[in-house]
């Protein structure tokens, strides 16, 4: 079967997301992969295809360049049709595509840790495979550790301890796979892999959502009054900020650029900072002032929730 356009392998339209493109290729992947397709050369054509579709558009860079026709579906440079390409099959049965192959020689290099890990799962209990099947634990990380990146320490069952890289943007339920680290199972069968579920422990200060940080920074009535910069400990490191003056509990800044790194194709977010101002200990001196100020443009706070009498 020769397919010259990736999105017709994957079957999505030109402007598909990305995560669109990567659902659509763990679903065909699932259909067609060879284990589940003994024996039927066409199953194993259709998975090299669309495995390789989806190397040349989950690259945004390479996708770019196939969409302006710089290169075509096998990432060959754009020739002249007199000595056009031997098509998207190429690609598949080329160094590239044998990435793509089971059990191949770079099966590493295109690695989808969820989808292995659930065709490891399909495969638990059936027919004895060369390698024992994956153990799977849980490492909780903190929120900024997994927001910036960070090496965490694993203890095993076994006592040996493993390093762990936590890729920057990392978010819960993320799998992470170490090949070959599992304790071998003692039939003559190679160690497994380990796959490693993250969970997101939470941060006093710091949520997230999306690729978006948010932080509820208290301030002095002083700094909400007269505003001025203020230095807070950022999500990467010191930060410093200027409160506007007069600044009412709510307002929100926004800093562009400090909230969660790019990662997988996604740019970096923003932090958005919302003061809660605080009164502090008693003061007598405040008291005092207070007693005898008179605002020269009186108001009700209340007036504009409804509260007021």
């Amino acid at each position: 079967m020769i397919v010259d356009d990736p999105y017709k392998a994957l079957g999505v339209p030109r402007d598909a997301t990305q995560e669109a493109i990567r659902s659509a290729y763990r679903k065909l992947a699932k259909q067609h992969h060879p284990d589940l397709n003994p024996g039927n050369s066409a199953a194993e054509e259709r998975f090299k295809a669309v495995a390789s579709a989806y190397g040349l558009l989950s690259d945004a860079a390479q996708r770019a360049r196939f969409d302006r026709g710089e290169i075509d579906a096998s990432g060959a440079e754009q020739r002249p049709q007199a000595q056009a390409h031997s098509g998207y099959r190429a690609h598949a049965e080329s160094s590239a595509g044998q990435r793509y192959r089971h059990a191949g020689p770079e099966a590493d290099e295109w690695n989808d840790p969820d989808l292995e890990a659930m065709f490891a799962s399909m495969f638990a209990g059936g027919r004895a495979g060369p390698r024992a099947e994956p153990a799977q634990y849980r490492l909780a990380v903190p929120l900024l550790d997994a927001v910036n990146g960070a090496t965490k320490r694993l203890t095993l069952p076994d006592q040996r301890v493993l390093d762990v890289k936590i890729p920057p943007g990392t978010d819960a339920g993320h799998m992470l796979r170490l090949r070959g680290q599992a304790t071998k199972a003692g039939d003559g069968s190679k160690a497994g892999d380990i796959l490693i579920e993250i969970a997101i422990e939470p941060d006093p200060l710091y949520t997230r959502e999306g690729q978006i940080l948010r932080l509820e920074l208290p301030v002095t009535l002083s700094e909400a009054v007269l505003g001025g910069p203020v230095e807070i400990a950022g999500p990467r490191g010191a930060l410093r900020l200027r409160i506007p003056p007069h600044s009412d509990t709510g307002t929100e800044l926004r800093v562009r650029g400090r909230g969660v790194p790019a990662h997988d194709g996604k740019p970096e977010g923003d932090l958005y900072v919302r003061l809660r101002v605080m009164v502090g200990p008693r003061d007598p001196a405040l008291d005092a002032f207070l007693q005898t100020w008179q605002p020269a443009r009186p108001f009700n706070p209340r007036q504009t929730t409804g509260a007021a009498s």
